[in-house]
This record gives C-alpha cells, sequence and structure tokens, in this order.
C-alpha cells in the first residue's frame, strides 16, 4: 500500500503515467512506453470502468505485485541466452551420481523414477552401473551392496522417452560398466535399437578433433565409457560387423569409480585380501566389447593421474572423474593446475564412497574450480540440492552454464581463494520488507515466530550470511524491514539463498527456501517464492524483498 500511496495521485489510482514512473524508477525497466504500462492495467486491473480510463486501482496493483513479472528471478534468465556454441568442456554440466537409487547407498531401492525426476529437472548427466545379468540381459544396481536390480533396456527405454522434455541440449550417459563382453554387446544393441538417430555413434564432421557444442549436439545421446582405439579407427569401422569381437584393455589405466565404492562392501573377507584384489587389478586386463567402446566418441573415460599426465598425453575427447576426498586435496595443494585442467577437459566429480546415506558434499567448492560435471545424489534433499538447483535455474533451465570466461580462457589466471584483479564486483543491497503467509511445520499457529537468513555462496570471500530479528507471533505476514549488504568480489560464481525459519526452543525449523544466481536477481520490489524441503513450490508463501546491485 506504500509504494501505491507513494505514485498515486489522489491515493486512489494510478493513471498510466504513474505506473510508467514506477516501472522506471523502482523495476528498473528498460526502453519504458506508455504501451507498456497500458498492458499491465489490461492484464491486471479487475474493475472494468477504471481499466476503461487507463487507471489502476490498489486491487490490479496489488495483483500485479503478486504475479510473476515482479518475481526476483530475471525473465531473461528463463530462456537459453547464453551463448551455446563454445566446446562442451567451457560449460557447467547439470549431473546426477548412481542416478538409479533413490535413496541409501546400501540397500535402497533402484528404481527408474530416479533417471525420470532428474530428467524432469534438467539433468544432462545422469550414471548407469551395468552387471551381468541372468539370461544374457544386462541390469543395473550399486555393486556389492544389496540395492535392488532393473533392467538395463527398462533404463534406456525411459532414458529414450524423457531426455529431451526440459532440454534440447545433449545427454551424456556416464556407464560404470561390470558387464562381461557379450552382454556390452546386448547393452550397444539396445541403445542403438532404442534411442536410433539420437545416439551419436560417430564424430561430426565439422570436429574430427575437437569438442563440439552444445548447440551441435543438440538432442543426441553421448556414452562415455572406456574405449579402445581413436576416433579415426571407429569411423573407418563405422559399418562393419562388430559381433563377438573383444579388446583388451590395461584395467589399471581405466577409471573406475567402484574402486572407492568396492570399500562398502557388504561381502569383505578382509582388507590383506582387497589389497591383494587391488594389486592384481593393477596387473589384469579389461575384455570390452567393440560394438560399445565405438559407441564412445566425446567422452571417453579415462583415468585421472596427475595434471602433469593429463597436460602431456590427454586427448581432447578423454574426460576424468575424481572422487570428491581426492578432488578437494588437488584443489588445496595445486589450485591453478586444477583450474586449468578443467579448462581443457571435461571433469566430473562424485560423492566419496562412505556417503551410504548418500549425503551430499557443497558443489559450490568445485564449480569454483571450473569441473564441469558436479555430480550429487538427486534423491536427497538439502543445501546442496538446493544450490544444484538454484545454480540450473539460469539459461532457461538447460542444464548447461557457460562458465566465466576465467574459467575458460587458459590465458587467464585465477584463483578461487586469491583475489583475482579481473573480476567486476559488485555491491548488493536486499530490504526484506515482509513475508507472506509463511508455510507452518506440523499444523502450528501463525501464532509463531519467524526469522530469515540470507546467505551467499561463491569463491570463499564471498561467502556470508546475515539474518533478520526473529518476529513473535506471526507467520502470516511478518514484517521485518531490515536492509542487508553484501559486497560480492566474483559474482558470476555468487548465488544467493533465502531461508525462512521457525524459532523454537529446540533449534530453528526450516520453514521454505529459494536461491538462484546473484547475476539473475531483477532490481526493484521483488517476491521470493518459497519451495520446501523436497523442491515443491509453496505458493502463495513467499517474501517481499527489494533489491538494488551496482
Amino acid at each position: 500500500m506504500e509504494i501505491f500511496y507513494a505514485y498515486s495521485e489522489n491515493r486512489k489510482f494510478l493513471f498510466e503515467g504513474n505506473l510508467a514512473n514506477f516501472l522506471v524508477q523502482e523495476q528498473y525497466v528498460s526502453n519504458m512506453t506508455r504501451t507498456i504500462a497500458y498492458e499491465i492495467i489490461e492484464k491486471y486491473e479487475p474493475i472494468e470502468e477504471v481499466r476503461k480510463h487507463r487507471k489502476m486501482s490498489v486491487e490490479g496493483f496489488t495483483r500485479y505485485m503478486d504475479s510473476s513479472e515482479c518475481l526476483v528471478f530475471k525473465k531473461e534468465c528463463k530462456n537459453v541466452y547464453q551463448n551455446m556454441n563454445h566446446p562442451l568442456c567451457d560449460y557447467f554440466i547439470s549431473s546426477s551420481h548412481n542416478t538409479y537409487l533413490i535413496s541409501d547407498q546400501l540397500v535402497g531401492r533402484s528404481d527408474l523414477w530416479g533417471y525420470i525426476s532428474a530428467l524432469v529437472k534438467g539433468c544432462r548427466c545422469l550414471e548407469i552401473d551395468c552387471w551381468d545379468g541372468a539370461q544374457n540381459e544386462p541390469i543395473v544396481y550399486h555393486g556389492y551392496t544389496l540395492t535392488s536390480k532393473i533392467s538395463f533396456k527398462t533404463v534406456i527405454q525411459v532414458i529414450h522417452k524423457y531426455a529431451f522434455i526440459s532440454s534440447d541440449y545433449p545427454v551424456v550417459l556416464s556407464l560404470e560398466n561390470h558387464c562381461s563382453p557379450s552382454q556390452q554387446e546386448v547393452m550397444a544393441d539396445d541403445m542403438q535399437t532404442i534411442f536410433g538417430d539420437s545416439l551419436l555413434s560417430d564424430m561430426l564432421d565439422d570436429y574430427p578433433d575437437s569438442l563440439p557444442s552444445p548447440e551441435a549436439l543438440k538432442f543426441k545421446i553421448l556414452v562415455k565409457n572406456k574405449k579402445v582405439g581413436t576416433l579415426k579407427d571407429t569411423h573407418d569401422r563405422k559399418h562393419s560387423d562388430k559381433h563377438g569381437q573383444i579388446e583388451e584393455l590395461d584395467e589399471g589405466d581405466q577409471e573406475d569409480e567402484d574402486d572407492a565404492a568396492s570399500d562398502t562392501a557388504l561381502i569383505n573377507d578382509s582388507s590383506e585380501d582387497e589389497d591383494d584384489t587391488k594389486k592384481e587389478k593393477l596387473r589384469s586386463k579389461m575384455k570390452i566389447s567393440l560394438a560399445l567402446s565405438d559407441l564412445v566418441i566425446y567422452t571417453r573415460a579415462m583415468k585421472f593421474k596427475s595434471f602433469e599426465y593429463s597436460r602431456l598425453n590427454q586427448k581432447f575427447n578423454e574426460a576424468n572423474s575424481i572422487g570428491e576426498t581426492h578432488a578437494r586435496k588437488l584443489s588445496k595443494l595445486k589450485a591453478k593446475e586444477f583450474i586449468l585442467h578443467t579448462k581443457r577437459f571435461i571433469t566430473r566429480i562424485y560423492p566419496k564412497a562412505t556417503r551410504a546415506t548418500s549425503s551430499n558434499f557443497n558443489p559450490q567448492e568445485f564449480w569454483n574450480f571450473g569441473c564441469q560435471m558436479v555430480a550429487l545424489n538427486f534423491q536427497t534433499p538439502g543445501l546442496p540440492m538446493d544450490l544444484q538447483n538454484g545454480k540450473f535455474l539460469d539459461n532457461g533451465g538447460s542444464g548447461y552454464i557457460l562458465k566465466p570466461q576465467f574459467l575458460r580462457d587458459v590465458n587467464l589466471e585465477f584463483n578461487p581463494s586469491e583475489t583475482f584483479e579481473g573480476s567486476n564486483p559488485i555491491t548488493l543491497t536486499i530490504r526484506l520488507i515482509s513475508g507472506i503467509q509463511l508455510p507452518l511445520p506440523n499444523l502450528s499457529s501463525n501464532k509463531t515466530d519467524t526469522l530469515v537468513i540470507i546467505e551467499i555462496f561463491g569463491v570463499p570471500d564471498d561467502q556470508i550470511k546475515q539474518q533478520t530479528r526473529v518476529i513473535r507471533k506471526n507467520a502470516f505476514s511478518p514484517k521485518w524491514n531490515e536492509t542487508f549488504t553484501f559486497i560480492i568480489q566474483v559474482p558470476e560464481l555468487a548465488l544467493i539463498r533465502f531461508v525462512a525459519y521457525q524459532v523454537a526452543i529446540t533449534g530453528n525449523e526450516f520453514l521454505g527456501q529459494y536461491t538462484l544466481p546473484v547475476l539473475c536477481l531483477n532490481r526493484g520490489y521483488r517476491r521470493v517464492p518459497l519451495f520446501s524441503k523436497t523442491g515443491e513450490n509453496l505458493e502463495p508463501a513467499s517474501l517481499f524483498v527489494y533489491v538494488w546491485y551496482v
């Protein structure tokens, strides 16, 4: 009401010109015209007589302020607006870990829903753990555990159905392949039959020796797995019969996430036996079906040895997977080399094996180093998945976000723990005005105590949280009217998270949250929608804020 009265000449209506002034001065609408103001009146003013005279009542203004046009998330960011013609390694890619699991890592259920829900959320890298099944039919489950099993073929059918519902851009299937050569052939046949032309099975003419762009790979499915030979070898035998053809690879040179996963094996005779097994594995050869190998084009799985080895030997189409513990050590000891590596090669980070409950690490620490595929357990709600969902709201929810230039350009030196001379810091001011129908846990009364925490995630110097005072006995319409200022050194990597809490004797109880990239914030008076722990929109619950930054 106060905003309305400030711009209304008679405190009863906003004339077209008054509304135009508000849109320019408060909402930062550029290229403002009377037509824009008139269209808003036409759309939101409920009283026909008022509308005819090109005016807006308090009710019409309230409807406009409560509409999607006044959300805190920029309208431009809801569409694909970034340049999608860079090589794949120049993008952050929405990635899932053990996608088939919908609960814990040891005895939980494997379910097709894991793939459906991830794809609906815009995930572009899915993981499939493949093992030999009965009657020569490969199965998917978490090896060495009691998790249930599902058919590989049905997984591929579900991925085919849902792959491009939320995004047109390529889907990468990260295969953990433990199958015999005969069942690897079945996997290859299933993917070729079900995916058809969507499956990328040969290099693109324009990209014989460089990674293609997401644009060039639209509606394509890529296989990430072990491979023998070169892309030229694959191309030369494109139409040949590969049935029964088996190649051998040095197993010690091949990436295998389950080297770590076996540590959690339920059946483990002794650590000494396990050490012997690992030594034997280094000496052994892995048999791989040529039919499956030849489906790997631009995402060849290669075990990470060292940054120096990669710099001297790694090919453009080879990608590494690194466990979170190892990656964290590398980020502390060899930060600049780590970033130089991710500028050239696709790097996937996955959770450590001891996360048996499917907990997640904070993905921000690895986005700061340019890691493209930071794989999380999508089934586990909480802060890490809030950051994941918030980050990938950007660029139309396409699952691909162009990395900042300092994480792409090999001539620019960046270290998230040091001051970066090429940054463009911003000063962000948030005035938290009020809450609107905050959600209440366990049928609590509206007369409950509430507070809000605003937190910035980004490079270490930017990480900070600020908190409102507690509003007593009012969750329906708490009024804070508090202002918070944040100086953000590297806004290109920063996310902002709003969290509403109920204050109780036992501690703060989560009510709802919203996370988004700082550079996707709309200026002006805005509504912050609130979402539950599991990601459901809690409409009409929201926060009313004023945003300003320079």
